[in-house]
């Protein structure tokens, strides 16, 4: 709000206020597309993954790695929130939090690019970001919210697409952004783009603790470090057989990019060797998610006390999570929001609002096929 005083010093006129509010100008703006539009606004929850085990099997032609790796959601996630935009040509993005591009470097501005390219649609969005997962972590916030954004423009402009055709599209634009359109976990194989859902293989209320230190691993270097004569051996269908066995072990959380991570960031090394030492009998696994940086221990929600007491963690992110989220419950990765609550280990974090679009999640135009 911006408030200008004017008056005149020298005679008895009164003072003029002059108040402008540009959130209230938005706000009538808004309020015009929704007496149009069908459904004008939306708030969606974008739920970031794990990498319970990653193998890197080969390197293709086109340069990039084929990989197969057992990929499931947790309840950390970003809320992004979409307003129909009266501009036809441009989106405007807004964030809680600094660094994050706001213009089509962003994977959600890319990925409402792609929705229109692809369907025609002339909408336009405003979005806002309220990040809670790391950038640079290892976790797929950005391809998350790529597969969230497609979600959102389908609905808004009445399911062009099939849920089929937009995982499909999304592969154009990231290589992880196609499981989001899974029902939750999944066996991805390929660049990360071939995705096969399968049931819960894991107990949905074992929690975790997430550790993320500041600095970031970038996932081109550690590729470039990769050595795939130096990778483990063992089958990843026997690694996700071993899964629905027995449950989550050290002996399964393999991540060949653990190593090449490592010498980026030789500090990650030291971390996670000292998490395993100080959570011994406490973590059922300690491993590292994606490419990096974030080390994950599963088993339990509490981080081991150096954490706290050494000077040299006193920045990184913890986070306790669980497996378990309302995703399973409503059968869906992106889902409506319609309160946010506050929950150390992530229990209702969302409440899914089934009536708000097309009666979601029942089955709808943009139902799975």
């Amino acid at each position: 709000m911006v408030r200008a005083m004017v008056s005149d010093s020298t005679s008895s006129k009164k003072q003029v206020e002059v108040v402008y509010n540009p959130d209230e100008r938005i706000n009538k703006l808004a309020d015009e597309v929704d007496k149009e539009a069908p459904l004008s606004r939306l708030t969606l929850f974008s739920p970031c993954k794990i990498n319970v085990f990653l193998r890197i099997t080969d390197k293709r032609e086109d340069g990039y790695h084929d990989l197969a790796s057992l990929f499931h959601v947790i309840s950390l996630g970003d809320i992004i929130k979409f307003s129909l935009s009266p501009s036809k040509t441009m989106d405007r993005l807004s964030t809680n939090v600094s660094g994050v591009p706001l213009d089509d470097r962003n994977l959600i501005i890319k990925a409402l690019n792609l929705y229109r390219k692809k369907t025609g649609s002339e909408k336009f969005f405003w979005i806002h970001l309220d990040k809670r997962v790391p950038t640079g972590a290892g976790l797929g916030g950005g391809s998350s919210n790529a597969a969230t954004a497609l979600w959102a423009a389908n609905q808004f402009s009445g399911c062009l697409a099939t849920e089929k055709e937009l995982q499909e599209w999304s592969s154009e634009i990231g290589s992880d952004i196609p499981f989001f359109f899974s029902r939750g976990a999944a066996y991805c194989t390929g660049r990360g783009e071939v995705v096969q859902d399968i049931p819960p293989p894991i107990s949905l209320d074992i929690p975790m603790v997430l550790i993320k230190p500041q600095q970031a691993c970038s996932t081109a270097e550690v590729y470039k470090r990769l050595k795939l004569d130096q990778t483990s051996t063992v089958d990843p269908l026997g690694l996700l057989e071993k899964i629905k066995r027995n449950g989550i072990s050290k002996d399964v959380c393999i991540n060949d990019l653990e190593p090449p991570a490592f010498e980026v960031l030789p500090s990650l090394k030291q971390l996670k060797q000292r998490i395993t030492a100080a959570g011994r009998g406490e973590y059922d696994a300690v491993f590292m998610s994606g490419s990096g940086s974030t080390i994950v221990g599963v088993g339990s929600p509490d981080p081991p006390q150096f954490l706290y007491d050494d000077v040299e963690y006193q920045d990184v992110f913890l986070s306790e999570q669980l497996f378990d989220s309302e995703l399973w419950r409503n059968g869906k990765v992106v889902c409506l929001v319609s309160e946010v609550m506050s929950s150390n280990l992530g229990n209702n974090i969302f409440a899914c609002e089934s009536k708000t679009v097309n009666n979601y999640p029942p089955q709808t135009p943009c139902a799975p096929d």
